[in-house]
């Protein structure tokens, strides 16, 4: 029997113990990027075959893919979803590396703010399983290769990392920058320099290479695929990642060539990617014209070319918007501050009235609903948005919005009862919570929850090359709230200690 195993299968699902089965998974992950950080390619193909064939990887894949993902009750072009843990088992007994690929189920979700929309390729259960079994071998491979500046859609890491970065290299002096984004990133990617830069072993290469070119079937018309990676598969962010390797290692190899002037502010060139969304920062606005062409000619050899209108450069003190946030330099007298200037970063005026739309379309469509249910639908929505935008200079936004949908629900409550005074319905919807006398809440005592009242906790920047897979077991514990190797009762422990380690003498 296979040592990956850790146990023989369960009969039932339901008492399988999925903390030992993550456990054995992430022990055989850290071996695979432990070999690749020092080159050793026979053994990282040995240790990728042996977890694609590893009951209990498949068991977590199939688990993923099945209870865990948004898109679990999503089905393909074969109808199939909702399995029950019958089916389940079973589908962990049919995953096989050498099964050819069936063709995505193309559906057409609209763009958040525009009339355009963006096409998703829904492939079937079965590869969607056997896609997250390959992410699972492949993943710490390329973990251990991956720039320090790529922040999109890797373990550990996330948007406010990428802000972070932003905010290290120009809070000390004023840059220019090339706001950039990619055109169609995930639909342009060349298969076959896809293939060649990932160089895996042959079985592997096969699978992924028909998955790539399986085709889409649209309103039951079949056609094609000759570039790009279907967005909505689960190994589609590790392909883009994959392709995308390599731009801040080039924009290093042309800092190395600069001369003259130049060449004494080649540090200050940084390259920050979320994605296939980057900046490119430098103090001189000739460096960062000529960065954007060399992006452009890297891009081509991938099929790949910047979106002219989404990018542009523009200089630190003007401002521009990179994931959601306004990161903008303001003048200040030099009491204010050393440099003379302020660096301050807050939610986009854009994704506040997003925020807010979004708010309103709750409230418009609970005009005759109890206040519970409207509280139910808002709190999620409300919560979301403030632990998203509480790493930021947001106080002044989260009282602007407290203040509008104050407002907003004011109009709810006096629609509701039109014949009734305007102190009798504040009285009705409104209480006191401690020493705010304006709080949104039923008889009961559910409340709303105040932007207001969300805390600014600034965010630590993930270190350089870090990977949860490096085992760094305090590090990773308190920076992830759920890690395969740390125990609940470990990880209440390490929050009490703030991640110190607790030496007996």
């Amino acid at each position: 029997m296979s040592k990956t195993r850790g146990f023989a299968p369960q009969s039932e699902w339901k008492k399988v113990n999925w903390r030992k089965l993550e456990m054995t998974v992430f022990k055989l992950q850290k071996r695979i990027y432990r070999a690749s950080s020092r080159g050793d390619v026979r053994v990282v193909r040995k240790l990728q075959k042996t977890l694609m064939k590893s009951w209990s990887a498949k068991m977590i894949a199939v688990r993923r893919v099945t209870q865990q993902n948004k898109g679990k009750k999503t089905a393909g072009i074969d109808g199939v979803k909702s399995l029950t843990p019958k089916q389940r088992l079973a589908l962990v007994a049919s995953l096989k590396v050498q099964r050819k690929a069936k063709p995505t189920r193309r559906v057409w979700i609209p763009k958040p703010g525009r009339m355009e929309k963006r096409p998703l390729g829904i492939p079937t259960m079965y590869d969607r399983a056997l896609q997250a079994l390959a992410c699972a071998a492949l993943e710490p491979e390329w973990e251990a290769k991956f720039e320090p500046n790529s922040y999109g859609f890797r373990p550990g890491r996330s948007c406010h990392d990428a802000i972070e970065a932003i905010f290290k290299s120009i809070k000390q002096k004023p840059k220019w920058v090339l706001d950039a984004d990619i055109a169609k990133c995930f639909d342009k990617i060349n298969h076959d320099a896809l293939v060649s830069k990932l160089n895996t072993y042959p079985s592997l290469r096969r699978l992924i290479k028909s998955w790539l070119k399986a085709g889409v079937i649209d309103n039951g018309t079949f056609s094609s695929i000759k570039e790009g990676t279907p967005q909505g598969g689960v190994i589609s962010p590790l392909l883009a990642n994959i392709a995308l390797h390599g731009m801040e290692e080039r924009i290093k190899q042309y800092a190395k060539s600069m001369k003259g002037d130049k060449k004494r502010n080649k540090k200050a060139l940084n390259l920050i990617r979320y994605a296939d969304d980057f900046v490119i920062l430098h103090k001189e606005q000739t460096v960062v014209e000529e960065c954007q062409i060399i992006i452009n000619e890297w891009l081509s050899d991938m099929g790949l070319e910047l979106k002219p209108s989404k990018t542009r450069i523009t200089h630190t003190f003007n401002g521009f918007d990179f994931l959601g946030f306004n990161i903008r330099q303001y003048l200040v007298g030099k009491h204010h501050s050393k440099q003379g200037f302020k660096t301050i970063i807050k939610p986009s005026k854009e994704k506040v009235l997003e925020h807010y739309g979004q708010l309103s379309k709750v409230i418009n469509r609970h005009k005759a609903a109890p206040q519970e249910a409207l509280i139910r639908n808002l709190k999620p929505i409300i919560r979301g948005w403030c632990n998203y935008n509480r790493s930021v200079c947001s106080k002044k936004t989260f009282n602007k919005l407290g203040y509008m949908l104050w407002k907003k629900l004011q109009r709810w409550g006096y629609r509701r009862h039109p014949n009734r005074s305007k102190t009798w319905v504040n009285k009705k919807y409104w209480g006191t919570i401690e020493e705010d006398n304006w709080t949104f809440k039923t008889k009961e005592g559910y409340s709303l929850p105040k932007h207001a009242k969300t805390k600014i906790i600034r965010h630590a920047k993930v270190k350089e090359t870090r990977s949860p897979y490096d085992g760094d077991l305090i590090y990773w514990s308190t920076r992830m709230r759920k890690h395969p190797e740390m125990t609940t009762q470990k990880g209440r422990l390490l929050e009490r200690q703030e991640g110190f380690e607790v030496t007996v003498r």
